[in-house]
């Protein structure tokens, strides 16, 4: 026996726009369409239906019912965007999801009982991806058959209903006939015979049926008895992503840009992490007011779905480039790759994807100029953290039995930049100076227990840019061993790293 799991999200157009907006969950929201004075309802949140407001009537109308009636404008690409979230969180619990309209998904749940699972646990994970990418209101509902799961999930109180296995038929003989997706005329005549529940409705004889309503009588006798009439239709995710976000005031600086573009990046980051899958590559389409556009690439060294990053790339693009005009629109797409680790030697951690080292080089210089990629080298100098760059070459396999046995090492964990600290010296030492007590971070006076050094560094007195520092490593009373650096020159002191 087939079990599966419905999604439907109440008022999609409405929890779209709060996708993109999550402040007007806590408010009556209305989508509308059409230019003023003349814009009509066309979707409602809960909060303003429950104030009155209804698809259908005038904006004019719905402000006079409900004073602190917030509007957005309905646009299919917010419905669409939506929609793709949806289905794509779904595609994080099982392969097989049927695409059934906006806000409505069917999942088929067969044999994840052994991964995730009994019923409920698979609801709760679905429920879980998907308040991830934006939808926290979701019902849903498992059953043996789409449309028993479909009612289950529009008469749910709870974010996830169950049916037993069999119980199909009598848990729809209690529901409305509202439930079914009827046809008008048919609804009409159903309830001219009297018929309010689909319990009603199975009662009747087919014959009977079939004579008097003919082949659409015969379908809503079927959908009644918990029938699936019509073939599984699974949905293929594209393999192009996007989100957009429309403004109301034009963006005319770089930094604002980029506090709007941070939402766009995080819910495209939200729906790949619940799809396991990562971006190989970002779109950026600006619209401007000038009416023209500001399309460009942004190529990535490695598939990402981590949104800083993905922002960070994105950031410097812009301060390279600015628009030419203020911005209106922001559309934001990624090229979709599936994200698995290749199999690495024995005790080592699972590792990237395996790809063409020459491409990822070449796409590093690309976003950072090739005086900062290669490998770093020690320079001929005393001077600290002094080094040069030199091309690439990977280092040669090892093979599992020649590795080495590991050894436990002290390691020093240098802070790059320094960090100043306040010393107060032993002065009783003489000219060397032994740190006697430090304050870190807010934190002290800490007492030096103990304490090796100095080892003084000088260098390139010669020069215009002559540099001398004294290092210490000390132990503090609250356990913390690590080096101070005081610059000869200037006197002032650093925490130049942890020991761990």
């Amino acid at each position: 026996m087939s079990r599966v799991a419905c999604v439907l999200v109440p008022h999609f157009a409405a929890a779209a726009a709060e996708r993109v907006e999550p402040g007007l969950r806590e408010r009556p929201l209305a989508i509308v369409t059409g230019a003023p004075p003349l814009t009509r309802v066309v979707e409602a949140n809960s909060a303003a239906r429950e104030r009155g407001v209804a698809p259908g009537m005038t904006e004019a109308e719905a402000r006079t019912r409900c004073p602190a009636l917030a509007s957005r404008l309905g646009t299919g690409e917010l419905v669409e965007a939506g929609a793709q979230a949806l289905l794509q969180a779904c595609l994080g619990v099982s392969p097989r999801i049927e695409d059934a309209g906006p806000g409505l998904v069917h999942v088929e749940i067969d044999g994840l009982g052994r991964l995730i699972g009994h019923d409920r646990a698979i609801g709760d994970r679905l429920a879980r991806l998907i308040s991830k990418v934006g939808f926290p209101e979701a019902r849903i509902g498992i059953a043996d058959s789409r449309v028993a799961s479909r009612v289950a999930a529009r008469r749910a109180t709870a974010r996830v209903t169950v049916i037993l296995p069999g119980a199909d038929q009598a848990s729809l003989a209690q529901a409305s006939l509202e439930m079914l997706e009827l046809p008008d005329d048919l609804r009409a005549t159903l309830a001219r015979w009297g018929l309010t529940t689909l319990g009603e409705l199975t009662g009747l004889p087919r014959t009977g049926l079939a004579e008097r309503l003919g082949p659409a009588g015969l379908r809503a006798h079927d959908l009644a008895r918990g029938r699936d009439l019509e073939p599984f239709r699974p949905y293929v995710a594209p393999p192009f992503w996007e989100e957009a976000l429309g403004v109301d005031w034009e963006i005319d600086t770089v930094p604002v840009l980029v506090v709007a573009l941070e939402r766009v990046v995080a819910r495209l980051s939200a729906r790949l992490a619940t799809a396991r899958l990562a971006a190989d590559g970002l779109s950026l389409r600006l619209e401007l007011a000038s009416g023209g556009g500001d399309d460009r690439l942004v190529p990535l060294a490695y598939p990402l779905r981590e949104p800083e990053p993905m922002l960070t790339l994105l950031r410097l693009s812009l301060e390279a480039h600015p628009p030419l005009a203020a911005v209106t629109r922001i559309t934001l797409g990624a090229s979709a790759v599936a994200a698995r680790p290749a199999p690495r030697e024995l005790w080592e951690p699972p590792g990237p994807p395996t790809r063409d080292l020459e491409t990822v080089l070449a796409r590093l210089v690309m976003l950072a100029g090739s005086q900062s990629i290669g490998s770093p080298v020690v320079s001929d100098s005393h001077r600290p953290d002094a080094f040069t760059l030199m091309p690439f070459v990977p280092p040669a396999g090892t093979a599992l039995g020649a590795l080495p046995p590991p050894v436990v090492r002290l390691a020093l964990r240098r802070l790059r930049p320094p960090r100043p600290i306040e010393v107060e010296p032993d002065t009783t030492e003489g000219e060397s100076q032994h740190p006697a007590r430090i304050r870190l971070d807010g934190r002290g006076p800490l007492r030096v227990l103990t304490c090796a050094g100095p080892w003084r560094l000088s260098g390139e007195w010669w020069d215009a840019e002559p540099w001398a520092r004294d290092e210490w490593d000390v132990e503090l009373a609250d356990g913390l061993v690590c080096r101070l650096a005081r610059d000869g020159l200037r006197g002032v002191w650093y925490l130049d790293g942890v020991y761990d």
